[in-house]
């Protein structure tokens, strides 16, 4: 592995959260708060009565997901002070053109265009007085079944099979052996990330936005003939790190995503959070559980898959984790959308209450 610069990786033990909520000189990345901030899931039409349900359950952030051609400035602030009114802080407001750029993964026509645009979404998300968003790196989108599975009680679940799935991203499928024509090698990848983030990088900083980047949903080490091993791999999101060597380049790890790809990621979910968190470079956490890893997994409750959601809490607690955690991907259970996000938040809660009481966290 290859050796980490000092100035962005030496923190050590419960020290390295308040030191890497700290800004590097001259920038404007802001200290987090302590804390985790356990937040839901929403489109920008949510109704007033959402609000309402979501206040009523505890949780005082929001993530938002805005639509095509609505990532402006405008509408960033009209969203902030619809949410701010219903006593909900905006933690960040994504677009599906702000992700999954194969332009940019890829060095495709329209590359460079891509970056401009997506420099102007950072922009203008520190302008609205929002500190985060969430990147990803996948070239071919998310990869899953066609279909969904049933899992307990008749629930409705995303599932991923080797050689049956399909990549899915903005309205396009990928796949075949090779979704753009050919294959691609994993220095080209590393070159085109390198292009992409010593852009990018500045301008994150200078808006006082930090970037989580997801990892490659799902880490299977190649998908119709591209690799994902940047941000498929532990070793991958540390060399990615040391390239941007960036206070406002982190990541968004999604839990589940690590858990699809079992010994391949190089660490389990738990030496993950804490190794991350070392970098102080830990900023999200999508807090979701699968039956088992790659090549066949169905995602599931939080309580019902293979991983022991307790000890990952109390993993982050222990690390003093101050980012953003959200329920993702929740099954589809009977009586519509608010019944099992209500289990999901519910349950999330009450392994935060749980950990923080039997470590003595405030």
């Amino acid at each position: 592995m290859t050796k980490l610069p000092r100035r962005e990786f030496a923190q050590t033990g419960l020290v390295a959260a308040a030191a890497a909520a700290m800004p590097a000189a001259g920038a404007k990345i802001e200290a987090l708060t302590p804390g985790i901030k356990i937040s839901m899931q929403v489109g920008e039409q949510v109704g007033d009565d959402e609000l309402k349900w979501i206040k009523q359950m505890g949780v005082e952030y929001l993530n938002v997901q805005t639509g095509k051609g609505r990532g402006t400035y405008d509408n960033f602030m009209a969203i902030k002070k619809r949410c701010e009114a219903a006593g909900l802080k905006v933690w960040n407001i994504s677009n599906n053109d702000n992700r999954n750029i194969e332009e940019i993964t890829l060095n495709l026509s329209g590359r460079d265009a891509k970056i401009e645009w997506l420099k102007q979404y950072i922009r203008d998300t520190g302008k609205a007085g929002i500190g985060y968003i969430t990147y990803a790196h996948m070239a071919n989108g998310i990869w899953s079944n066609e279909k969904r599975e049933e899992i307990r009680g008749g629930a409705s679940a995303r599932a991923f099979k080797l050689g049956v799935a399909k990549g899915f991203w903005n309205g396009k499928v990928y796949s075949g052996d090779l979704t753009h024509g050919r294959k691609y090698s994993k220095e080209e990848l590393w070159e085109n990330y390198t292009y992409f983030i010593k852009q990018i990088a500045p301008v994150a900083e200078e808006a006082g936005v930090r970037i989580g980047i997801h990892p490659d949903d799902p880490p299977v080490p190649e998908l119709g003939g591209i690799p994902r091993h940047i941000f498929g791999t532990y070793d991958g999101y540390v060399r990615a790190m040391e390239i941007a060597n960036s206070p406002a380049i982190g990541i968004c790890l999604c839990c589940g995503t690590w858990m699809e790809g079992g010994k391949s990621t190089g660490k389990d979910v738990y030496d993950a959070v804490r190794g991350f968190a070392k970098m102080g470079k830990l900023w999200k956490i999508h807090f979701r559980n699968v039956n088992a890893p790659i090549p066949y997994f169905v995602e599931t409750y939080i309580d019902n898959g293979y991983t022991d959601m307790y000890k990952l809490m109390r993993t982050l607690v222990e690390v003093d984790f101050r980012g953003n955690l959200i329920a993702d991907h929740v099954p589809e259970m009977a009586g519509g959308r608010g019944n099992g996000w209500s289990y999901s938040m519910g349950y999330i809660r009450a392994l935060h209450q749980a950990a923080k009481a039997e470590l003595k966290r405030g």
